[in-house]
Parts: C-alpha cells; structure tokens; sequence
C-alpha cells in the first residue's frame, strides 16, 4: 500500500469464484476518526446471466440456441434443436469440435419454468430460466422495441477527460447516429452474432462519443482479455521514464535466476526484454489451443508450478529469440516479471503509482496468479473510458495532460509497426497495428486488441481515438468485425 496526503492507496485481493480468478482490485483509504481508515471495496462482479431463446419449428419441433451476454460460453456447447417430454427438456447440440449433435443438457419444465440442475461444463451452478418479459433486458442492444437514438455528447466527469461534441471536433453527427442506430437494431438470433457491448470516440483528445449496449454501462469494468497486454509495454515505458534500471536489452535469465545453470539451452541466454515484448522469444508456445508447452491454458490449468514466472523460464524452446514471432502470452507475463525483478515492487503497486494515479483511473481489477503477482498476459478489468486513456496516451506521444508518463520515444517504437504478426496486422512492442484506406489515402490505427473484440485503437494521423468493447469471445471472426468492419466502413467515412 501507498500512503499519500494521510489516504491510503492499494489493493483488496478478491478471492476466486465460480468461474474466475482471484483479482486484485484497487482502493482508496481516507482517514476516519482519530485512528481509522474507511474506503468503499468494489468487488469484480461474477456474473453469469443466460439467455435460451426457443422458436417452434412447423412440424412441432423446437430450436434455441443458449447465450449469455457477459462471456459469450455458449459458444462452447451450442444448443440447437429442443424438446419436451413430459416435463423433461433436453437441450441438443454440441461441443465444438463435434460433429454429431448429442443431449448437451437436461432439465424439468414446471409451474412456467425450465429448470437444469446444471450447465457443466459451461458452470457448475443450477440455472432456472422462466420467460423474460422484461423489455429492457440485457439480451437486446437497447430494449424491445428500442427507442430511437439520438446522439448526445459524453458526460464530463472527475476523470481527467475533456468532453465535446462530435461536429465540434469535425466528425459527422448524421453518420454517426446511423451506426449507432444500426448497433441498436442488431437482432441476435444466434450464439455467433456480433454482441457490442461499447462503442467510444475521443479526437483531439476530447471525449464525443460514449454509447453502451446489452446492459452494460461507464461505472462497470469489462474484462479486456489480451489487450491488456499492452498494458505492461506502458508500464514499462513508464518504470524507463521514472528512472528504473530496466532496458530493452536486459537479460531475461540472468535477471530472473541470477546465476545462470551450466546446462541452460544457449538460445535463452541470448534471450532479452525485448525478445519478450516483440512475442519473438523462440519459446515453444502457440496460444491456438494446440496444447503446447508454452501455451496459456496448459500454464493455467496445471498446478504443479504456482509461480507462473518459474513456469515459463522452463519452457523449451524452439527458435532462436528474434528469429520469428509467435503470439504467446506467456512473454508478455515474463516481461512484467523482468520489470518486478529489476524495480523490487509488486506490479499492481507500480501501476498504481506510475500510471493509474496520473491518469486519473477509477476502480480496476487485476488478474493475480497463484503467487499474488499482477497476470501480463491479459483478463483484466478496466472502466472503458480508464484504458481508452492508455490509447490516448501513446498518441500523446506518452503525456497526460502535463504529466509525461513514457518517454515519447517509447511510446513511438512501442506502437511502430515492427514485424508482421499476419498478412494485413504488423506488431510493435505489444501493440498491434493495421493500415485503413481513408479517402485518398491510408492511415495507420495502432490498437490494444484483446478476444471478445475489445478495441482500443488511436489514428495518429487523424488525431483519433476509438474504443470497441465487446461479447464475443472465442468467436473467430465475429470478434474481428469491430477493426475489420465498423472502424474503416462506418467511422473513418464519419471524419472530416
């Protein structure tokens, strides 16, 4: 903890639930009375709201397909037809994966409800569903029927942005409003449609646009995934910017180990920060599910090895560092390891100290490991209009308001499109970046991208600012559309 103008200033570890991880969420401490401290924890909210939405069929059959707004699991297990025996309701489907369409779940229709003693694998909990006659429910964008959208300018809040219209910063309002309005009528009628749930647009460094959907609001942290990857490339700039020892050529095991074992494989003794910031490391590691050794969910799901740090330094590797990029999030998580060696503070507390408290950020929680470090690899929640600020941030070449929080040749080269990660998208140090067609020319985004379609993008060369956050996760290429579809054909058209 921190203590600044007699305020406390930390973090309260929230231990893990049904289907979550214990996070580290920050708090303040104002003192109270003569000798106490009192301040509001805010914990990350577990929540599993299920939609299954049946449709009779002609010839007496039913379909649905089951949904839930939060974190898309539906996708896993797809249900497709239905049936009714009795009071026996089966849900068919399957895995995915599978061809052959199975009983996914069973449960007991009475007294109007449909109860499933449990939704396993998707959560190991008792759901009973009844019929949703709330109008307003999360399930739709904006309601049954939605009203008509007409644009008003963001709210100017304590939170370090400045506010404005959108004509004032020479961005159409007419065509804005048209996708806005065609968001709100997005029909879902199926696991695999495109769920926004924010759309946000800065220029000039000013706020002009903040619209929510399927429930979600501004006081309510989203779960970033991968894009908060490029959250410790700003850290570290940062932790360089405040005089901390750490640089981009670094040595990963001579800091992480000390001495180094005579038997380490001579490709990692070549290994250096950057190698982990570019994904170049060499390790063997794909993060596609391929169940290699380097992989997230291999790391994450066994216990063997709590410290995750440890983990990775393990890994074998198959590439000399540099040679070629691989996406991993286990590099990523190593280099926040590095920065911890080197600055001797818990992550979270650096954070906290070099870059949320300039910015002005709200309540955030960050993914803890098994030995209570702050996770580099991604999943953690922040505001939607906090992180927006780290987009903002790079395109201010690494100043906020009058506080320079990177250097801004960090935040350059962090943002510069370094190497190609696919044919269209190029990589930096864990920014992704992609070229738009603007009227008669291109224009670079560089952009925080994270599964689910989370989009937290600047256009330097049109002093712009975009942020998508949104439901779909592990959906291939719905979780696209927002950098591939709504950014070059609904928005850049709208910018004077």
């Amino acid at each position: 903890m921190l203590a600044k103008s007699r305020r406390v200033e930390g973090f309260w570890f929230q231990p893990p639930g049904i289907r979550m991880r214990p996070y580290a969420s920050s708090v303040t401490l104002a003192p109270y009375g003569a000798d106490g401290w009192q301040g509001e924890v805010k914990p990350l909210d577990e929540r599993g709201t299920f939609f299954l939405p049946i449709k009779p069929n002609p010839d007496g059959s039913g379909s649905a397909f089951l949904v839930d707004v939060e974190a898309n699991r539906g996708i896993f297990q797809q249900v497709k037809p239905v049936s009714l025996e009795g009071s026996t309701v089966r849900l068919f489907g399957n895995e995915r994966g599978e061809t052959l369409q199975r009983v996914l779940f069973e449960g007991q229709y009475a007294e109007g409800k449909v109860i499933f003693p449990n939704l396993r694998p998707l959560i190991d909990a008792t759901y009973d569903f009844e019929k949703d006659e709330d109008s307003s429910s999360a399930f739709y964008p904006r309601g049954k029927p939605p009203a008509r959208y007409r644009y008003t300018p963001p709210v100017k809040l304590d939170d370090g942005w400045p506010v404005a219209t959108l004509e004032e910063v020479g961005i159409e309002r007419g065509a804005i409003e048209s996708f806005v309005q065609m968001l709100i009528d997005q029909p879902i009628t199926s696991v695999r449609d495109p769920q926004i749930h924010a759309v946000l647009i800065a220029r000039h460094g000013k706020l002009v646009l903040e619209e929510y959907f399927h429930g979600h609001h501004r006081d309510q942290p989203h779960d970033l995934r991968s894009a908060s990857k490029s959250w410790v490339a700003v850290l570290i700039g940062a932790a360089m910017q405040a005089g901390i020892p750490i640089k981009l050529n670094t040595p990963l095991y001579q800091t992480m180990l000390g001495e180094l074992p005579a038997d380490l494989d001579p490709r990692k003794r070549a290994m250096t920060l950057e190698h982990l910031l570019t994904m170049t490391a060499g390790y063997d590691c794909t993060d596609r599910g391929d169940n290699r050794p380097g992989d997230e969910d291999v790391m994450q799901s066994q216990t063997e090895e709590p410290d995750w740090y440890q983990y990775t330094l393990k890994v074998p590797m198959v590439s000399m560092p540099g040679e070629k990029i691989v996406y991993c999030s286990l590099e990523p998580h190593l280099a926040g390891g590095v920065l911890e060696k080197v600055a001797k503070e818990p992550l979270p507390e650096l954070f906290d100290r070099l870059v949320a408290r300039p910015l002005h950020m709200g309540t955030y929680h960050l993914q803890i490991t098994p030995t209570g470090t702050a996770y580099g690899g991604g999943r953690h929640h922040f505001l939607p209009r906090d992180f927006m600020k780290l987009a903002q941030l790079m395109m201010n070449d690494g100043k906020w308001g009058a506080k320079q929080i990177t250097t801004k040749e960090w935040a350059r080269k962090s943002t510069a499109a370094l190497r190609d990660i696919s044919p269209e998208q190029q990589y930096g140090y864990l920014w992704n970046s992609k070229e738009y067609p603007y009227k008669d020319q291109k224009v670079r985004g560089y952009f925080a991208a994270g599964n689910g379609g989370q989009i937290f993008m600047a256009i330097p060369d049109l002093d712009l600012a975009i942020t998508f956050l949104g439901g779909n996760y592990s959906d291939g290429e719905t979780l696209r559309i927002p950098q591939r579809v709504f950014i070059p054909k609904n928005i850049l058209p709208a910018v004077k």
